[in-house]
């Protein structure tokens, strides 16, 4: 879907990117990870030309997006920024429908769309259609900017630190409500941040940034298992149990766990980490949960003993 090639961006002399190339798989999703300053925003900006390359070649889904109009290529790609971007004297469905205007949409088309975004994204029209950006928290401002950058089904999205300006409990819950959204399911998506665990939760893969380079591209499983140098071994190092057991999906330890009796208890999906399985028993204060098989509908029994012993076992083999 995303192809680049030996990109790179000077500014004054100074190279912010240098000759970095990726690939981004329809359907997946590419997280740029790394501090102030290593590249990763003037990255993204490239690939919807808010900043030229000046070197390399970027296609998006076989197209090199430099032969295309810049405002033709952004009306293909959704974009939601840090700061959410609404226009403060426009309503939310007007702030929502800016895009299919420019793409001439008939007002029937807009609402119906509009209405159903922001019902997936738990803004009920009646009470939020109306509203000014200055009306809403932090959280909904994001929400309504999340809908806007998808109203028209483009086919990339976008999002640069997009949950960076909330509160950290706001954070953790609209992270959850973006993973659980339906129409993400089917969106190649490019997200840039420096918080890690916001990167292990979301990325398919992940882009390790510093000094303009990529250092390392991979899973989150394998940055944190098998560090390609000191620099990516260092940059996890303060947080490695919770990234170790965050990187650790139920699936990739099935056979290790017992088959469940029951499906009655709190269950997780065999797609969630072990550390997601620690926090929801702690949260339900159960001694046991069940785990899902996405596949084939079947069940697993664990326990924090069972994720403890599993995960040391994991350890040991690496």
């Amino acid at each position: 879907m995303i192809i680049a090639r030996n990109v790179s961006k000077e500014f004054n002399g100074i190279k912010a990117v240098n000759n970095i190339s990726f690939e981004v798989k329809e359907g997946q999703t590419l997280v740029f990870l790394g501090t102030s300053g290593c590249g990763k925003t003037t990255t993204l900006k490239i690939l919807n030309r808010l900043i030229e390359p000046s070197d390399g070649e970027i296609t998006i889904n076989g197209k090199n997006i430099l032969s295309l109009q810049p405002e033709i290529l952004r009306r293909s790609i959704g974009y939601v920024s840090q700061n959410n971007g609404l226009f403060p004297h426009y309503t939310v469905a007007e702030n929502i429908a800016i895009v299919p205007n420019l793409l001439k949409w008939d007002k029937v088309r807009t609402s119906e769309r509009s209405n159903i975004l922001l019902d997936q994204l738990k803004l009920p029209v009646t009470e939020y259609a109306n509203k000014y950006p200055d009306e809403l928290s932090g959280g909904q401002k994001q929400r309504v900017a999340l809908a806007r950058a998808l109203v028209s089904d483009p086919p990339v999205l976008l999002m640069d630190e997009p949950f960076g300006a909330l509160d950290p409990i706001t954070r953790a819950n609209v992270r959850k409500e973006f993973l659980e959204l339906p129409e993400l399911k089917s969106k190649t998506i490019v997200l840039v941040t420096h918080d890690v665990q916001e990167a292990f939760e979301l990325g398919d893969q992940i882009c390790l940034m510093d000094k303009g380079i990529i250092v390392q591209t991979g899973s989150p499983e394998e940055l944190i298992f098998k560090p390609i140098n000191e620099f990516t071994r260092n940059f996890f190092s303060h947080q490695r149990l919770q990234l170790e057991l965050g990187a650790l999906k139920f699936s990739s330890i099935w056979e290790s766990l017992t088959d469940a009796s029951s499906s009655s208890k709190p269950s997780l999906n065999s797609n969630q980490s072990l550390w997601e399985g620690m926090e929801m028993l702690s949260e339900k204060n159960e001694e046991t949960l069940v785990v899902r098989n996405s596949e084939d509908n079947s069940y697993k029994e664990v326990s924090i003993q069972t994720i403890q012993s599993v995960y040391l076992e994991n350890k040991r083999n690496r």
